[in-house]
C-alpha cells in the first residue's frame, strides 16, 4: 500500500507537466501555435469584418500566428463578398499586446526642470470657468 503512494504522486505530477510548462513559457512551439490557431483565425475574421488591412492586423496582434490570422481574414473576406456584406467600423481601439505597460502620466516630481508642471483636473476646470465668466462679461458689456 505504501508503495502505491509515490506512484500516485508521480502520476499526478506528470499529468500537470503540460500546464506547468505552459505557465513557465516552456511550451513546445508547435503545440503553442496549434493552441493559438483558433484565436488567430477569430482575430483575422474580426479584422476583415472591421475593414482592417491584413498588415495592420499582423502589427496589432503580433503575438498570434500570422498563418491563422490570414486564414481567418481570407475566410471572412470570401464570406463577406458572397453575401455582399459591408464592413463594420470598430468602436473600440485595438487591445495592447501582452507584456506592454501603459505609459503613466508625468507628475510634477517626474517633470524635468525646463518643463511646465502638469495641470490637475481641478485647475483645468477652474480655468475654463474663469474663461466662461470673462466671455459672459464681455457679452454683457457689449449690450
Amino acid at each position: 500500500m505504501y508503495k502505491l503512494i509515490p506512484a500516485l504522486i508521480a502520476a499526478l505530477a506528470l499529468t500537470a507537466c503540460d500546464q506547468i510548462e505552459q505557465k513557465l513559457g516552456l511550451e513546445d512551439p508547435a503545440k503553442k501555435e496549434a493552441r493559438m490557431e483558433p484565436e488567430a483565425k477569430a482575430v483575422g475574421s474580426a479584422c476583415r469584418q472591421s475593414g482592417r488591412a491584413i498588415e495592420d492586423c499582423y502589427a496589432i496582434y503580433g503575438w498570434l500566428p500570422k498563418a491563422g490570422i490570414y486564414a481567418g481574414w481570407r475566410e471572412m473576406d470570401e464570406y463577406m463578398r458572397e453575401n455582399k456584406l459591408e464592413t463594420v467600423a470598430p468602436q473600440l481601439p485595438p487591445p495592447e499586446p501582452p507584456g506592454t505597460k501603459k505609459k503613466a502620466r508625468k507628475t510634477t516630481e517626474d517633470a524635468p526642470v525646463g518643463e511646465a508642471k502638469a495641470e490637475t483636473k481641478a485647475e483645468v476646470k477652474s480655468e475654463a470657468k474663469a474663461e466662461a465668466r470673462a466671455d459672459s462679461e464681455k457679452k454683457a458689456d457689449k449690450h
